[in-house]
């Protein structure tokens, strides 16, 4: 599969597109939605009727998450989404493929569109400083700025700013109690946070300033965003950056990077690890193979063995494609 560069915008006007035909937009949005449980089955009927793949949340919080289209698919969502006055000015990043990263339609309702687990952290009311990519450099070369990845250990593995700090967590959801087991609002005045797409740092940096912390700084946009926007010569980013959908990671130019996803455990894997005798495709891998079951490898063959009989007769087949729980986007 590959992938041409995003486009950003707030708005739903039409972006021309390059030679991939599939437009895949992230979005989402810090609003109350008093309603939330209301707009599930028109937004699902509406992605449905224009061809449109992937996972929505919908929470009292707002909107998240990550979809594929034609031009026109995605158009017709973002119309429907911005006729909402609520979504009017709704962020979303768009990039191209040639195949479709997702298989299923889907509108979840949440209690979080992305889940810290903090109680009354609202980034409509407070939100740290936002950094534009232009400016981010000289941010984290700062000796007096912490800087902190947000990101599970998984997605840091593959690849980080330098000077940043892995916190080692396994779900956004243990962020909080890392920062407080970790660090002082008197004594590390200045943080800096990133994430994939921007929206773990809206809610991170309002936790930071609930928690005392006094300069509160998050990249705008994400990783994704600095990626398109700083030229490769001038970029503090190493290695490849891992995305919820089917392309598993993304280069700096952001066409799709040389990871794969084991079906067993979901985990990104590399090429070497495809060279491990821990590997064996859509069943084990060297992340899981001393952890599943013989039942549960014994299921994932099964699974395997109609993923290879539907390519035979040239079918897609859901199993193998979108298969990783959306956790947390961005």
């Amino acid at each position: 599969m590959s992938v041409s560069s995003p486009v950003s915008s707030t708005v739903s006007s039409t972006v021309s597109s390059p030679v991939l035909p599939i437009v895949v937009a992230a979005l989402y949005k810090f609003v109350t939605l008093n309603d939330f449980e209301a707009l599930r089955e028109p937004l699902r009927q509406t992605m449905l009727d224009h061809g449109v793949k992937g996972t929505l949340l919908l929470a009292k919080e707002g909107i998240n998450g990550t979809v594929a289209g034609s031009r026109e698919g995605i158009d017709a969502l973002l119309a429907w989404l911005t006729a909402d006055p609520r979504f009017a000015d709704i962020d979303h990043k768009e990039s191209y493929c040639d195949e479709t990263p997702f298989y299923r339609t889907k509108v979840k309702l949440k209690k979080e569109i992305v889940t810290l687990g903090v109680a009354d952290i609202d980034p409509n009311d407070t939100v740290g400083t936002y950094v534009e990519p232009e400016n981010w450099n000289d941010i984290i070369a700062d000796p007096e700025v912490l800087v902190i990845d947000t990101r599970n250990d998984y997605e840091v593995a593959i690849g980080s700013f330098e000077r940043a700090i892995d916190p080692k967590t396994t779900a956004f959801r243990e962020f909080p109690e890392y920062v407080r087991e970790h660090y002082d609002p008197e004594k590390h005045k200045k943080v800096a946070m990133f994430c994939t797409g921007g929206i773990r740092c809206e809610k991170a940096s309002s936790f930071m300033l609930k928690e005392g912390f006094d300069e509160v700084y998050h990249l705008k946009g994400g990783v994704l965003n600095y990626l398109e926007k700083v030229p490769e010569e001038q970029s503090l980013w190493r290695g490849e950056c891992f995305v919820f959908d089917n392309r598993v990671t993304v280069r700096h130019d952001l066409s799709k990077g040389e990871f794969e996803q084991c079906h067993a455990c979901r985990m990104p894997i590399s090429a070497e690890d495809m060279q491990s005798c821990a590997y064996e495709p859509g069943i084990s891998c060297p992340h899981c193979i001393d952890s599943l079951p013989e039942k549960t490898r014994n299921a994932a063959r099964e699974r395997q063995r109609q993923i290879e009989l539907a390519k035979a007769r040239g079918e897609p087949h859901p199993l193998g494609r979108d298969t990783r729980k959306m956790k947390s986007h961005g």
